[in-house]
């Protein structure tokens, strides 16, 4: 009896939607204070299809990469949030577990535990991205 009861809790718990974390991030980041001014000159969609990551609360978005946010949780000491994410590009999807840091009232640096296998590569998900007052997401 005891073992059904608690099937049927987690059951239950798997079946409700994560909640979101309070004071989560607002807007749209950029990994530049430049990038966003070219992304409020002219178009957002214009600047991710250069190449560039954009950053909201859903996740990150590019050209044929993104990392879609599905549970976030606050820091209780410090200006941070855990975030957990799945991400994919061409053939490829991949979990990642991220820290969300706000530096300053414009600044988020993410921090990713995903490795970068090639110095070539970018840091992966890591990096600091600015907010870009007045851009909206496509």
């Amino acid at each position: 009896m005891a073992l059904r009861q608690t099937l049927c809790v987690s059951m239950l718990v798997a079946a409700s939607p994560a909640p979101a974390a309070e004071d989560f991030i607002d807007g749209v980041y950029l990994q530049s204070e430049e990038l966003c001014a070219q992304a409020k000159k002219g178009k957002l969609q214009d600047v991710i299809e250069a190449g560039n990551i954009v950053l909201s609360a859903h996740g990150l978005q590019g050209v044929e990469y993104n990392c879609e946010f599905l549970q976030v949780t606050k820091a209780t000491r410090s200006p941070s949030w855990a975030v957990t994410a799945i991400c994919q590009e061409p053939g490829f999807v991949f979990p990642d577990v991220l820290s969300v840091t706000q530096m300053s009232p414009k600044q988020l640096d993410l921090v990713s535990v995903r490795p970068v296998d090639d110095e070539s590569e970018q840091a992966g998900n890591s990096g600091s991205y600015f907010l870009c007052e007045g851009v909206t997401s496509p």
